[in-house]
């Protein structure tokens, strides 16, 4: 609309600008000339001042009418003074009209609106792009017959092939296929990931090289791209105690501009100038000094970090979580699912003088492959995580209490723990007995494999650390947040985590319940205060907590104890978050601080205190400054999509 409104504005003005006689007497040019002539200028100055002013005298009417005059209010106080002064002088009243000055002053007003709502549709482009992720088509499969139907005729339990590089149409379970998926446009993970019979999709995700049948189970509102985007969506429309300082301090220079513009026209009468010159410089002053710039310079910031923050799988649910991240001096981790990955893996290994490491994870990982038992099956996970393949067993047995049998090319392998080789009765040396004491000091299982009733092999087997917290604990060091954790676990595996960590407090052994008399603790002390969890056992933290973040969240985005939700299981996400918070803020008082301080030089300059020197700012040129500093703050709100989180 600006941008039409704009264009046919820009071609009214121009022989608006011909036909005036300030133009011609500066650029010693005549116009052509035609009966009534005298009049084009003020013809075509009218027609700006309906079509292209209407917008500013629309917004006018409706600021007055919600009692809260602003920006719109100034701009259409300016505009319809030299309209009037204009038309009365047209009609005989001595003085100098001021058509040319309304029409440009119309047409850059307009344009700089254009080009304000340009930066804003790309600061919000969030919303644009996540809703742009779905395909419009879905292929739904029925028996052997496939059909392609618009993803708003899918429903849950529908069977939908997804071809490979087709987009993912609505949330599902994989029934049959495999495929590797990216899931980076909601997650902000980079790497592809692989799913095949039982794992979830999510809708608006890109399928790779293989097909996939999937199983619908949410489509529409329910899935978790619409869950997402009504979270970027209020984010962006919540208001912060930054904005709402913003919203006061234009509606202050709104009546500041009125009082100074009310002082400028007395004050040049008084002093026996002409009328027009006094309007002229009430005109200016008005324009000015419109608080549009001040108005934007919190929006802006707000659409561009929430948008920044999706990008990166960090969903800001409560502004303020993101407001008050910037302060933090210390963070509360949960332990298990949030540093550790929450299920079992082999974190050391010790073999028998001569024997190969991979290959006897290889033979302990097949014999613990039919069992169901926790530490069973974090030894097969370890196996998986390192590619190895297992080899073929035979004669599997469970021993109750013990362990599990089983034969392996010939030979007979056994694991299990201590009862295992007080059954045998056997005992360990050398390297297996040291992993064994170790990990008993640490609070660790330890597990042994038996090959013909000989110990070969023992592996310390524990809630694995994961790879990115240390990384995310001395990143927060760095920012100089101390980091805690807290957990139930016993204290001697809580402190053995602390140590490979390098976290500087450990509190074991807390029930759920305690957990907020521990941050309150914390607290009291002075400290600004995060709780990272995984939202849900850790609900009443995270709600008494400073900012509450919510880890492993993954596409369940409707988790209600949380200001902030990461949707990767990353604990490096925390620092991010608080860098985020520090660049936005940074972008705000740098937005602030140039939309209201430019004010006080430009309407003292308007008004024409430096009048006696010779410098005069026309309304024209009022006009370009007001927008040249709405520009400025927009494009400085741009700039935070430069910060490297």
């Amino acid at each position: 609309m600006f941008r039409r409104r704009f264009w046919l504005t820009l071609a009214l003005t121009i022989p608006t600008l011909a036909w005036s006689p300030m133009i011609q007497h500066w650029l010693q040019v005549s116009a052509p000339a035609f009966p009534g002539s005298r009049y084009a200028a003020a013809v075509l100055g009218t027609a700006v001042f309906l079509y292209g002013g209407s917008i500013f005298l629309g917004g006018a009417w409706r600021e007055l009418s919600d009692r809260r005059p602003g920006m719109m209010t100034l701009i259409a106080l300016a505009i319809t003074v030299a309209f009037v002064f204009s038309v009365a002088v047209t009609l005989g009243y001595e003085g100098t009209d001021l058509w040319w000055e309304l029409a440009t002053l119309v047409t850059i007003m307009i344009l700089g609106h254009w080009i304000e709502m340009r930066s804003i549709d790309r600061a919000q482009g969030a919303l644009k792009a996540l809703a742009r992720l779905l395909p419009a088509m879905a292929v739904r499969v029925s028996g052997d017959r496939e059909e392609e139907v618009a993803i708003g005729d899918l429903h849950p339990g529908d069977l939908v092939l997804i071809r490979p590089g087709a987009g993912v149409p609505a949330d599902g379970r994989v029934r049959s296929g495999r495929s590797a998926v990216n899931e980076s446009m909601i997650t902000g993970e980079s790497r592809p990931v692989d799913k095949d019979a039982g794992a979830a999709v999510i809708a608006g995700t890109i399928n790779g090289n293989g097909a996939l049948t999937v199983e619908v189970t949410n489509t529409g509102d329910q899935t978790a791209l619409a869950g997402i985007m009504r979270l970027v969506a209020d984010a962006q429309s919540s208001r912060s105690r930054a904005q709402a300082l913003a919203d006061r301090a234009a509606f202050l220079l709104t009546i500041v501009a009125l009082v100074a513009g009310a002082l400028t026209l007395t004050a040049w009468l008084l002093l026996g100038a002409a009328p027009a010159f006094a309007i002229e410089r009430v005109v200016t002053v008005l324009v000015i000094a419109c608080p549009h710039a001040l108005g934007l310079a919190i929006p802006l910031v707000v659409a561009m970090s929430t948008t920044l923050a999706a990008q990166h799988g960090l969903l800001i649910r409560d502004r303020r979580g993101l407001e008050e991240a910037r302060q933090l001096d210390a963070v509360f981790f949960d332990k298990t699912g949030t540093l550790t990955r929450g299920e079992f893996r082999i974190v050391a290994q010790a073999v028998a003088d001569g024997r190969n490491e991979r290959d006897l994870l290889a033979i302990a990982a097949a014999v613990e492959r039919n069992s169901e038992h926790s530490i069973a099956m974090g030894i097969v996970r370890s196996a998986e995580d390192k590619d190895l393949s297992l080899p073929s067993v035979t004669d599997f047995e469970a021993i109750p209490g013990h362990g599990v049998r089983a034969r392996v090319n010939g030979h007979e392998y056994e694991v299990g723990g201590p009862a295992l080789l007080r059954q045998r009765g056997t005992g360990l040396t050398g390297a297996l007995a040291a992993l064994t004491s170790s990990a008993a000091e640490r609070g660790q299982a330890s597990v042994v494999l038996l090959e013909d009733g000989r110990p070969v092999a023992a592996f310390a087997v524990a809630d694995a650390i994961r790879e990115e917290s240390k990384e995310a604990v001395d990143r927060l060091h760095d920012m100089g947040v101390q980091v805690i954790m807290m957990t139930g676990d016993a204290k001697a595996v809580a402190e053995s985590v602390g140590r490979e960590l390098g976290i500087d407090t450990v509190f074991a052994e807390v029930l759920p319940g305690d957990k907020v008399a521990r941050i309150d603790e914390v607290r009291k002390r002075g400290k600004r205060v995060a709780m990272v969890g995984d939202g849900v056992n850790d609900a009443p933290a995270l709600l008494s907590a400073d900012v509450g973040i919510a880890i492993g969240a993954g596409t369940d985005v409707a988790v209600e104890a949380g200001d902030v939700i990461l949707v990767r299981s990353d604990p490096r996400d925390v620092p991010r978050i608080i860098a985020l918070s520090r660049a936005t803020y940074r972008k705000m008082l740098q937005n602030l601080w140039w939309a209201a301080g430019y004010n006080v030089v430009a309407i003292p300059l308007a008004a024409g205190l430096l009048a006696p020197w010779g410098i005069l700012l026309h309304p024209a040129a009022g006009a370009v400054l007001m927008s040249a500093s709405t520009v400025i703050v927009a494009l400085n709100a741009q700039l935070l999509r430069r910060t490297r989180l």
